[in-house]
């Protein structure tokens, strides 16, 4: 059995920022991550961080965009919280090394190069060109190989949250380790600490199209669920208005910047058509123009809608885009004469597992920053390029809170060995790819842009034949990564749903066409479920 202070699943922004921070007030820790250290949401994103900079920004205004963008559901005091702690973040986040763009000011002084996307009302996106995510990867993982007290476990798949109520303690339910798959041996190792934080992402991969990476299947939020936390607001899945349309590709996102910059959205036969929807046309908030993207493709048969922004310098375009710009020519699409074929896809779950302000859950011992999290930032809508901010903020927060209240059980707990029981290896991985895609094509199909209750309960009797299909599996074979990704992938699945069935209303990504309009009569709240 392994033993650690503190104990991180996942390895994007929020991982590794909380990581460094607690390893240097001298506690262990270990950093679990299922694939390569590099491999996270972070360092697929594009965009950048919002951030108040410049001296025409405020807090109040960025304040005031966030709870727009979030339609009624955003937490004031959190908003505020995150937005106003965020300058200092990004200064620790630039003490480290990370370069973000810059320009020469009027005045001849240096300067941030701030961009602007959907629902912001003035420039404050920090970049680094259109590789911002894999640029903050890199400066943290360099920081995390030079501490000592920081191991990185590899390759490695959680399993299960271990909790004081599973083990029949008489006490208050606390979460106390974990199981995880060493995927290279497939042996399942016992990891005991008193502080655990997931730091997994979202679910993307649960629908048919998304930006997401393959290693974002749901692992955090089902772990927690099945945990016996709390989860809020599933039923708001981000889908990014832009992801590239091409046969040859999968999950190349376009970043929202593109649009900042000026990229206008045009049917098939270049005819503009964001201001028959909004007035703030294609800079409006990404859940009006994914919806307004996905009725131009119905009204019109077209697989596909185009960003253009060809009007624009080939050498500005060149400079600012560099990844968008090779990745088409790539596929022989020249960005600097030509649009961009594009289609809305799932990007970012705004629910999560349910914290407070210091990323603590309703389970003691277990915390929950980035994605995985819901904190009440972002409401029924992500305001774009907030969630790498909420990310450091969080990721800080939490730290602080766990050194200074570390929960030392008043007892010795012992933790069992995982034991496999009279299990075979899996004899037909098709069953596997099959419950995925089918899965993932329901998801699609029934719980899209837009709803209706008959296309929820559809996907909710479905999912859960699959589940009780998969459960059964689960018990029978030895445990693979695939089945546990499949198993989390299906719990994902059904709380999405299940919050998308109990909202008789339409707000921000959870549109319905039973319900158009806003009830906040009963549904000005958050959806919040727990395990019973």
């Amino acid at each position: 059995m392994k033993t650690f202070d503190h104990v991180v699943i996942g390895s994007g922004i929020a991982g590794l920022t909380y990581a460094l921070k607690v390893a240097a007030s001298g506690a262990t820790v270990a950093i679990v991550t299922k694939k390569s250290r590099a491999d996270s949401n972070t360092a697929w994103a594009q965009g950048g961080i919002a951030c108040v900079t410049s001296s025409e920004d405020s807090v109040a205004l960025h304040v005031k965009d966030t709870l727009i963008a979030g339609d009624g559901l955003c937490h004031e005091e959190v908003v505020r919280t995150i937005i106003s702690e965020g300058p200092e973040r990004i200064a620790e986040l630039v003490g480290l090394g990370m370069h973000f763009d810059e320009r020469t000011s009027p005045d001849g002084h240096r300067e941030p190069d701030l961009g602007r996307e959907g629902g912001h009302s003035k420039r404050r996106i920090l970049h680094a060109k259109d590789a911002t995510g894999l640029e903050i990867e890199k400066t943290l993982l360099a920081a995390v190989a030079a501490h000592p007290s920081i191991t990185v476990l590899e390759n490695r798949i959680a399993v299960d949250l271990i909790t004081t109520g599973k083990l029949g303690y008489a006490m208050q339910d606390a979460c106390v380790g974990l199981y995880v798959l060493d995927e290279a041996s497939g042996t399942v190792e016992t990891i005991r600490t008193d502080v655990t934080v997931l730091a997994t992402g979202g679910c993307g991969r649960v629908y048919l199209y998304t930006t997401n990476p393959d290693i974002a299947t749901g692992d955090g939020v089902a772990m927690a669920w099945r945990a016996g936390a709390t989860v809020a607001n599933m039923e708001f899945m981000q889908f990014h208005p832009t992801c590239l349309y091409h046969p040859k590709t999968k999950s190349f996102l376009i970043t929202e910047a593109v649009r900042g910059e000026g990229g206008i959205l045009t049917d098939a036969r270049g005819r503009r058509f964001m201001e028959k929807y909004d007035q703030r046309l294609e800079l409006a908030p990404r859940d009006v123009v994914a919806r307004a993207i996905d009725a131009e493709m119905k009204r019109t048969g077209s697989p596909c809608v185009y960003l253009d922004i060809s009007h624009k310098p080939a050498d500005f375009l060149r400079e600012r885009f560099p990844m968008i710009h090779d990745k088409c020519l790539e596929l022989g699409i020249d960005i600097t004469r030509e649009a961009i074929p594009v289609v809305p896809a799932a990007h970012y779950q705004c629910g999560g597992v349910k914290t407070d302000l210091n990323g603590e859950t309703s389970l003691r011992g277990l915390y929950a920053v980035g994605e995985v999290a819901c904190t009440g930032l972002h409401g029924a809508n992500r305001l774009a390029s907030n969630s790498l901010l909420e990310a450091l903020v969080m990721a800080h927060r939490a730290s602080v809170k766990a050194c200074r209240n570390h929960h030392r059980q008043g007892i010795e707990i012992q933790l069992p060995e995982w034991r496999p029981g009279k299990v075979s290896d899996v004899d037909e991985m098709v069953v596997i790819y099959h419950n995925w895609d089918e899965i993932r094509r329901l998801m699609w199909d029934y719980v899209g842009i837009v709803r209706t209750d008959k296309r929820l309960q559809r996907a909710a009797t479905r999912l859960r034949n699959l589940q009780n299909e998969i459960q059964e599996f689960y018990w029978n074979f030895r445990i693979t990564a695939d089945l546990l990704e499949l198993r989390n992938l299906a719990t994902a699945a059904s709380l999405i749903v299940d919050c998308a069935i109990s909202r008789k209303e339409s707000r921000g990504l959870h549109y319905t066409l039973d319900y158009p309009g806003h009830d906040d009569a009963k549904f000005h709240h958050d959806t919040v479920i727990r395990r019973i």
